[in-house]
């Protein structure tokens, strides 16, 4: 029986047939299966407008009717390059020249009907009218071929695919709310941040409001972390090249990073990631058993060439802020600081009322290649983590092989927002090889020289991305504690404004302002529930005369609907 991925495959080639009937000379790249759907790569003889997506839609429900067969064969590599010269099928040549030169001896292909044949190793249904009639093509985006900037634009075409109506109509309800929550739009009318093309692409610009939410999240992870040990560091935002041919980083992401030429001959580098800087304030001094566990944390910016085509608002960004902390422990350490991580990750989405899932994050045998270190330390780490793991939660963790960081295993902390989807934020990474890498050691007790454990941990990740997730998440009505702006005072007429004053000015410890401006108090109610104020307090003769105010709560929020100047304080903390 064909599953649903059978029929997204069949799907996409669909997609290319039809295609191919309004615009008969394009190009064919790849079409894969994605989450919940499929795509094809065209390289276009002119351009599709939105418009064009029904007429495609259209077209491949007839196919579907046509109940087509697919049918499978295969072709000597040499027979498989004549067809693809034959046909002009350019991005299939290329394709089918990969896989000779990886030593393969013949091709796959899958014909649909009598008239279109692709490059493809399947699966798919035996004939289209398996195929579900519950799909839709959602839109196109450009995409460079094989992901290389270098290479053609293609235009890509998207398409959803369910096992009934009704589970497509949920998918665009979700949409829907994705759509009405996205943090791009949410981002504007908060005004928490910004973009210029001055600055650069990828490169976000936080307004006062922006830069309290991050401050408050600052805030929140210090006041978890530094109970536990960790201490602040400060280092660079540049280092030299050699940093990074020392860890590894720069043999296997040079690519990746923003390189730096001052006035004299060395190359440095806009640092990608935090802890080669941290292995050296930890060599910067010899080091005993009895100073470890050490434990370093900062935030700070790091900086990532991330190709253009890849950008997306807050999610994708080329400046990147990380919480960042590394531990540097003996062996028998390893649990005890690992707990104390988890410790901090479960009580910070605890606080957010974020539901947690882990998974731990290991090496692909089969291509060990792209890995530092030995395959021995490997085994090592991977044991420790998933015992770890499993003393803490069990058996109830995902596992994802080949999802390792180049350096050593890691347990990546999924994270559900409120319309169900999954984002991996948190993450704790076990790493013996650094440690060899940079010669870092400790004396221990029987007087000899060994390595630490270093352990990489983040709490949010990248801060920009964080930032985008909770946008979406609270759909931009964030709880009390974490709102850029906490309480907006209405005055009714000038006469009420000193009052108004008054009341902030013995709310220090809040995010307050003041709407001094000369508009009707129901235009301000409504200007302050667009920017989804948790409280507002209004204040007119009656409050002035009695010394209190009115309190209009956020509709996700409970209160008193008025309180005096002295109980106002201890009303507000209660959230």
């Amino acid at each position: 029986m064909a599953t649903i991925d059978d029929q997204r495959h069949s799907l996409s080639h669909l997609l290319a047939m039809a295609l191919l009937k309004i615009r008969p000379n394009s190009k064919l790249g790849i079409g894969p299966v994605i989450e919940n759907g499929f795509y094809y790569d065209f390289d276009l003889v002119s351009p599709l407008v939105p418009e064009d997506l029904p007429r495609l839609e259209n077209a491949m429900r007839e196919l579907i009717k046509a109940d087509l067969p697919f049918s499978s064969s295969t072709l000597p590599i040499a027979e498989a390059l004549a067809w693809a010269n034959q046909e002009d099928a350019i991005y299939k040549r290329e394709l089918i020249e990969d896989l000779a030169a990886a030593g393969e001896s013949e091709v796959s292909f899958f014909q649909t009907g009598d008239s279109f044949k692709d490059l493809c190793k399947g699966p798919h249904v035996a004939r289209t009218g398996q195929i579900t009639t519950a799909f839709s093509l959602t839109h196109m985006a450009g995409a460079y071929w094989r992901g290389d900037e270098r290479r053609p634009m293609l235009t890509r075409i998207y398409g959803v695919a369910f096992a009934s109506v009704e589970d497509l109509a949920d998918w665009q309800k979700r949409q829907e709310e994705a759509a009405a929550r996205d943090h791009r739009k949410l981002g504007q009318e908060l005004d928490l941040f910004t973009f210029s093309p001055l600055v650069g692409s990828g490169l976000p610009l936080f307004t006062p409001k922006g830069t309290r939410l991050r401050d408050r999240l600052t805030t929140k992870i210090m006041s978890l972390q530094e109970p536990k040990g960790y201490e602040r560091v400060n280092i660079p935002h540049i280092a030299k090249k050699s940093l990074y041919e020392t860890s590894g980083h720069w043999a296997k992401f040079q690519e990746d990073l923003f390189k730096v030429r001052g006035s004299g001959e060395e190359d440095f580098c806009l640092k990608p990631m935090n802890c080669p800087h941290h292995t050296q304030i930890y060599a910067s001094r010899p080091r005993s058993y009895r100073d470890l566990p050490i434990r370093y944390c900062e935030v700070t910016t790091c900086y990532r060439d991330e190709q253009a085509g890849e950008l997306h608002g807050l999610t994708r960004v080329r400046s990147l802020t990380q919480d960042d902390g590394h531990a540097f422990c003996m062996p028998e350490q390893v649990g005890t600081e690992v707990s104390s991580i988890f410790d901090i990750i479960e009580q910070f989405y605890g606080d957010l009322k974020m539901e947690l899932r882990p998974r731990l994050s290991i090496s692909d045998p089969a291509n060990m290649d792209k890995y530092l270190g030995e395959e021995v330390l490997w085994k090592e780490a991977e044991s420790t983590l998933k015992t770890l793991l499993e003393e803490r939660y069990g058996e109830d963790y995902d596992l994802g092989v080949g999802e390792a960081a180049f350096y050593g295993p890691k347990v990546d902390f999924m994270c559900r927002d409120a319309i169900g989807r999954w984002w991996q934020l948190a993450t704790v990474q076990l790493d013996f090889n650094l440690p060899v890498r940079f010669g870092l050691e400790y004396t221990d007790r029987d007087g000899q020289l060994k390595r630490p454990v270093m352990i990489h941990r983040a709490v949010m990740g990248s801060l920009e991305r964080f930032l985008a997730v909770i946008i979406e998440h609270f759909a931009g009505r964030f709880p009390f504690w974490l709102s850029p702006e906490q309480v907006r005072i209405l005055p009714i007429a000038d006469r009420h404004f000193d009052f108004a004053h008054e009341v902030a000015a013995q709310l220090t410890a809040f995010s307050v302002t003041v709407d001094d401006s000369q508009e009707k108090l129901g235009y301000k109610i409504r200007a302050a529930e667009t920017q989804k104020i948790p409280v507002t307090l209004v204040v007119g003769d009656k409050e002035v005369d009695e010394k209190k105010v009115s309190l209009r709560w956020r509709s996700d929020l409970e209160g008193p609907e008025s309180a005096s100047l002295d109980e106002l304080s201890s009303v507000l903390e209660k959230n």
